[in-house]
């Protein structure tokens, strides 16, 4: 994809700091968004299908065996907890579904059992799927696409400038190769990093044209949010205006890419979540994230509609048609599974249909049976599911011991003000 600003040019926006100066570089990205997207939207939502115990050593993670703080644990899902949590997802208005699992790569047995997890979702739900499980070989990415997978999620991190002092034990040139054996699969790339590790904004700048080289379908920003007990864990948030700032950056450095705001969105832009939809986002991770909660799934839908953008189930979102899981891959239009578990509004009511519409974690069957319809509750059973919860799915625990960082770096908690 090719840049609508240079380097020196990126440089110089970064060093803007009046408001109104931001908003002008915000109009700007609106419009290279809307050229080339319309109003449609991206919406995701995800799954921590694997928490806890990683042998890797990032910084900002406090799943990793070298953080102090209190790990996250529970083992890889069943197949019918995934497809349980994609049910939740679609009903919530996500577009896709994104699968996570903790370190750079599943056993054979857990690959296996994440293979019957996609092939459930592909099969019982109209989500475009995406997969995030670390580091893979071309067999496996194959193995993924075979069973329904369509992208794959591989962050970078960073730049390859401040890559170590992120991580040491992940190297830079595996994430490449990684990226590279998804694209031989012939799967879709989603590729993004984190803001405010600490880098320079010359290195956010290096970040972003990276991006622009590896060309991927898809970009997620992440924005900190410091975990006591990491090594970044002292880290103040980033003020919301250079957030909104440096995603108007991005989006002017990747045009042509699915641009979404992920995980510490809500903690750092606050007010500004709205701005930073303008600033040329195409979606959101809705809901909660891996270890941490996020917006009402109605709150995010609504920022979007605010701007004119359509989050409703579309046959296309920015690039290609939805898959039609029953009958061939992006062919044709797509079946509405949600609305056919809902039924017919004679039979299921107004407000089953609105309330897994609405998505915040409510159930269709109880909407129905509010309604005093046996039938619309056998309709909507399969809906009987909720968002993904980390304050209540996830069990933490100490860690027995905390092995020294491999680069002597002490993990570190923000002093109290």
């Amino acid at each position: 994809m090719a840049p609508l600003i240079t380097r020196a040019q990126a440089l110089a926006l970064g060093e803007l700091e009046e408001h109104g100066e931001i908003e002008a570089l915000v109009q700007r990205a609106w419009e290279a968004r809307v050229e080339r997207f319309g109003d449609s939207t991206d919406m995701c939502s995800l799954v921590n299908a694997k928490s806890g115990g990683c042998a890797e050593d990032c910084g900002f993670c406090a799943q990793s065996r070298f953080a102090e703080a209190e790990t996250p644990m529970h083992a890889l899902m069943e197949p019918e907890q995934i497809l349980e949590h994609a049910r939740a997802a679609e009903a919530a208005g996500a577009h896709r579904f994104c699968m996570v699992t903790q370190g750079q790569g599943l056993s054979r047995r857990d690959f296996e059992k994440y293979l019957k997890g996609v092939r459930l979702v592909a099969e019982h739900t109209n989500l475009k799927r995406c997969a995030s499980i670390g580091h893979m070989s071309t067999s496996r990415a194959l193995a993924l696409k075979e069973a329904g997978v369509q992208r794959v999620h591989h962050n970078v991190e960073t730049a390859a400038s401040y890559y170590e002092e992120v991580t040491t034990t992940v190297r830079y040139e595996g994430r490449l190769r990684t990226i590279e054996a998804v694209r031989e699969a012939g799967l879709e790339t989603c590729v993004g990093g984190i803001l405010n590790l600490g880098e320079t904004r010359a290195q956010r700048v290096e970040m972003a044209f990276e991006l622009a080289q590896l060309n991927p379908t898809s970009v997620p920003i992440n924005l900190l949010n410091p975990r006591p007990g990491t090594k970044f864990g002292d880290r103040e948030l980033i003020d919301p205006w250079e957030a909104v700032k440096w995603i108007a950056i991005f989006r002017l450095i990747l045009p042509e890419a699915l641009f979404r705001l992920c995980g510490g969105r809500v903690e750092n832009l606050g007010e500004l979540q709205p701005l930073a939809v303008r600033a040329g986002l195409n979606g959101v991770m809705m809901g909660n994230f891996l270890t941490t909660l996020g917006a009402a799934p109605e709150e995010d839908r609504a920022m979007f509609e605010g701007y004119g953008l359509n989050v409703a189930r579309q046959p296309d979102n920015a690039s290609n048609p939805r898959p039609d899981n029953r009958s061939g891959w992006l062919s044709g239009e797509t079946p509405d599974v949600v609305e056919e578990h809902l039924g017919a509004g004679a039979r299921t009511g107004t407000r089953a249909r609105d309330g897994a519409a609405a998505g915040a974690g409510q159930s269709a069957l109880g909407a129905a049976q509010a309604d005093g319809s046996g039938e619309a509750s056998r309709e909507t059973a399969d809906l009987n599911v909720r968002l993904w919860d980390p304050s209540t799915q996830l069990r933490y625990r100490a860690k027995r011991s905390v092995p020294p960082r491999p680069d002597r770096a002490p993990n570190r908690t923000a002093v109290p003000r």
